[in-house]
């Protein structure tokens, strides 16, 4: 599976540095693939590459931009399979969610730029003015490992409707499937310089990506900590920057709510991707008079959560991207027993298979809202429960975070379920389960990130304003 160039100017191009990133098997703990480390000088190339595939790509006719899309659509879709196997393998998510979020998610994002671009913002007449968007120019696209392709295309897939070009630097943790996406790049026959790509560490190619003077826009997705650094390298020149970052997102039960449902969808929301998502559900807020009821519900669903290989049908729950990130969310468990938190399920003495990374899902209950615990996102599978008495007190506790990504609440009376929604400071609320909806901006509040992604108002990130008064 080694993979030994990097993709520029519309050809695999050998790189200029000389570094090696070892890609491991996360449920093996094997070495399965070496990619490429790039350095700044293969920054340089990339990105002037796209710099002189930007005009012509911003003035081609709408239409045409749209039909290189939908080829790359077919083309991915063509390796929709090996996408779902290659992502089972250096993340480690089950196969059937793999397939299902991990593959068919990013292909319906890429699906629904294809068609806004044929149909691009009609310029607005204001009074005397014109009003028109138009491309920023190069984006610097940085993403992270927990869903490597579909934050890849809710920046790249905008990006290019919108008519700029693209240096993607994925992450050095889950590279192998953005090789799978310039195949079909290469398969799709897009020009030369439009999208490129350079693996490499995060500090060496995402820091040149990020304070590069030829890049007028850094899309950037991962931690809190990170995403201020790389506002801080791109604020020299005055570029925008959209971050997408971190969470630590309230699911609040209401004491009317349906309680077994609200229960095991919660539960499968934090522990989905083995936890290791931004927008996962993982303080559970339960009113007080349903708590010992909802607990008794937690650990049952938790019982039907099987570790192991993520090939195994019966596999619900994978291991840990890496042993560092292991080790990081076993000391949050410890962290949250020693500060006065009741483990119900899971814990640092539960069974887990003998290799792999594997964490046990965990859930604490009795957590005291400003703990650490409460407060830090750990992104693995552990979930937070507390009580409230009532409606004021559980928006209190929630909004009660340095983030706001996402939210979820639950009761029988829609219009109470809204009034508690709309006093939630975050990005999106999730109504009794309501489904994810692709077309709908994504993005938080606070230090959770600026900008949007997805949909319409993902596209207008990357558009430049222009009023022409006549």
């Amino acid at each position: 599976m080694d993979r030994a160039h990097l993709y520029y100017g519309g050809q695999w191009m050998p790189p200029l540095g000389t570094g090696v990133i070892t890609v491991e098997n996360p449920t093996t703990e094997e070495v399965i693939a070496r990619v490429p480390a790039g350095d700044a000088s293969d920054v340089d190339a990339a990105v002037a590459s796209a710099r002189a595939a930007f005009p012509a790509w911003a003035g081609l006719a709408a239409a045409k931009r749209a039909s290189y899309l939908e080829a790359l659509h077919r083309e991915l879709s063509a390796r929709a399979e090996q996408i779902a196997h290659t992502i089972a393998t250096e993340l480690g998510t089950p196969l059937k969610i793999a397939s299902r979020v991990q593959t068919q998610l990013p292909l319906k994002v890429l699906e629904g730029y294809a068609a806004m671009a044929a149909a691009p913002p009609e310029p607005e007449v204001v009074g005397n003015s014109l009003i028109v968007c138009e491309p920023i120019g190069v984006v610097g696209a940085i993403t992270p490992w927990n869903y490597p392709l579909h934050q890849i295309m809710a920046k790249v897939a905008p990006a290019l409707a919108a008519g700029c070009t693209v240096v993607l630097k994925p992450a050095e943790l889950t590279p192998l499937v953005s090789y799978l996406l310039f195949d079909a790049v290469h398969a799709a026959g897009l020009p030369a310089g439009v999208l490129n790509l350079v693996t490499g560490e995060g500090a060496v190619v995402g820091a040149a990506l990020a304070a590069h003077p030829e890049v007028d826009l850094v899309s950037f997705t991962g931690s809190t900590a990170v995403g201020a650094e790389v506002s801080r390298l791109a604020s020299a020149r005055i570029a925008r920057v959209c971050l997408e970052l971190g969470g630590k997102s309230a699911n609040i039960i209401l004491d009317d709510a349906d309680l077994p449902r609200a229960v095991k969808t919660g539960v499968a929301n934090a522990f989905l991707n083995s936890g290791q998502t931004c927008t996962a559900w993982t303080r559970m807020l339960v009113a007080a008079s349903r708590y010992e009821e909802t607990l008794a519900l937690i650990t049952e669903a938790v019982g039907g959560y099987q570790m192991g290989d993520p090939f195994d049908s019966a596999t619900r729950i994978g291991p840990l991207v890496s042993a560092a990130q292991r080790e990081r969310v076993k000391g949050y468990i410890l962290r949250g027993i020693n500060d006065g938190a009741r483990v119900i399920a899971g814990g640092l003495d539960a069974k887990v298979p003998d290799s792999g990374y594997f964490v046990a899902p965990t859930v604490l209950a009795d957590a005291e809202p400003d703990s650490v615990v409460a407060q830090e996102e750990i992104f693995g599978p552990v979930l937070v429960v507390m009580p409230f008495d009532t409606d004021a007190e559980a928006v209190e506790i929630a909004n009660n975070s340095r983030y706001g990504l996402a939210g979820a609440v639950w009761s029988e009376d829609e219009e109470r379920a809204l009034s508690v929604a709309w006093q939630l400071r975050t990005g999106a609320v999730d109504i009794n389960g309501a489904a994810f909806n692709p077309l709908a901006p994504f993005g938080g509040y606070k230090q959770s990130g600026n900008g949007r992604e997805l949909g319409t108002h993902g596209l207008t990130e990357f558009f430049e304003v222009k009023a022409i008064q006549r």
